[in-house]
Parts: structure tokens; sequence; C-alpha cells
């Protein structure tokens, strides 16, 4: 299997009608997840909602509101309040406020750097909502990224794992190209680190490569869907160059 997986990666990467490389950005270009743990274990048990590292790995690129729903229900018998949804997401976010920023994954620039010399249309998909996300991907990646290149989180109304976020994907890199419609999804590759952005992925029908750069073993990820699962960047890079 891992044979015929890496035969058919090589067959995409090289292909001609590849146009496009959407990425995820936490966990993918950024090793900002271990913020996210931290932030969301903290904040949830506050409110008797406990939370593990795992459980934040597996509902990465859900919605906030989706994410405290879940643990509501599965705690509280219930789901939140809109009061709580608003106290709990902005405790969440104080808290990630304060803790070191996230540098860039080792291997990201250099993923990057190859696609761009390929002619390839760099397309950002994440769940983020920040304000400052453009700034801060031209800081560390520049030249790479803007606006019309972003699908964030006030882009879409249905988070990771349903479609949207990667079909929205496909819409703004066929307007960047200059078509009249979506890149179609077998001209496009995904890049995810987390379980339910691979299912996205898929069900946008792309063909999706996991980079495991969480604590999550690489069985979730192949059972999400992913086409296949690298140990991170590095290697992707390390498959590009070869």
């Amino acid at each position: 299997m891992e044979y015929k997986s890496r035969k058919t990666l090589n067959e995409r990467l090289n292909s001609t009608a590849l146009k496009a490389v959407l990425f995820d950005m936490d966990g993918v270009l950024f090793d900002s997840m271990r913020n996210h743990a931290a932030a969301w274990i903290q904040a949830m048990k506050r409110h008797d909602l406990p939370m593990t590292v795992k459980d934040v790995y597996m509902n990465e690129g859900r919605t906030g509101e989706g994410t405290i729903n879940i643990f509501s229900r599965r705690c509280l018998g219930r789901d939140a309040t809109e009061q709580e949804i608003q106290d709990i997401y902005k405790e969440k976010s104080d808290i990630f406020n304060t803790l070191p920023e996230a540098q860039p994954i080792e291997g990201a620039a250099e993923v990057l750097d190859n696609v761009r010399k390929r002619g390839l249309m760099r397309i950002i998909v994440t769940g983020s909502g920040q304000v400052s996300l453009l700034k801060r991907l031209d800081e560390s990646y520049p030249g790479h990224f803007t606006e019309d290149t972003l699908v964030t989180a006030f882009d879409v109304k249905h988070g990771k794992p349903n479609p949207e976020p990667y079909l929205r994907g496909l819409e703004k890199a066929g307007r960047t190209i200059g078509l009249s419609s979506p890149l179609p999804a077998s001209q496009a590759i995904v890049i995810e680190n987390a379980p339910l952005g691979v299912q996205a992925a898929k069900a946008a029908g792309i063909y999706c490569i996991a980079v495991n750069t969480g604590p999550l073993e690489d069985q979730v990820l192949y059972d999400a869907g992913a086409d296949i699962v690298l140990s991170g960047m590095s290697e992707l890079a390390d498959e590009l160059d070869t």
C-alpha cells in the first residue's frame, strides 16, 4: 500500500493537470496546535468540560461553537447556551494570545518555494478568523498569499469536516487563474494535518496529503481518508525535490 501511495503521490505532484495546492494553516504552516490545545483545555476546564490534547487534535478545524457544543452535550447532556459559547471562546482566545507566538513549521517554506517554482497557485484554507492573519503570513512566507487566496472562517457557513471550506478554495483558485468557474478538484492537492480537514478535502473530491505534525497515529489520518500520510512538511519538501 505504501508503494502504491507514493507512486500515486509522485504522479499527482508531477501531473501537468495540477494547478493549485490548498494549504491548511495551523499545524501545516505554523506550529500553533500546542498553543490551541493548551488554550482549549484550560478554558473548557473552567466550565467543567474536560478535554484532552487528543480531543483538540481530533476536533481541529471545527468551528468554536461546534467544538463547545460537542463537549457540552457529552458532559452536561445539552447544547451550550449562546452566552456560554461566547464566554468560553473568548476565554480560549484570551489564553491563546498570552502564549508565545507560534513559529513556522519546519520545511513549510521549502514546500511553498517549490510549489511557486512549479507555477502552482497557493491557497490557504483555514478555520481561523484572525484579523491579523495575512500580516502573519506575509512575515513568515513573504509573497505567497494575498487576500484573494485566503479562505478563512469569515468565508464559510460550515467548518470542516464539511467540504465547504475546500470548495471555496477551489472557487478562489479558479478566479485567481482567470476561470469563470471553480478549479476542478482533479487539478488541486490539499495539504492537511487534521482528521476533520482530511474529511473536508476528500468530501470536496480533492487528493489529500496528510502531514502528521501532531500526536495522532498515522492510521487516524488514513481512516479519515488521507491518500498518503507523511511525517511532516520536511518529508513533503523532500518528495517535491525528488
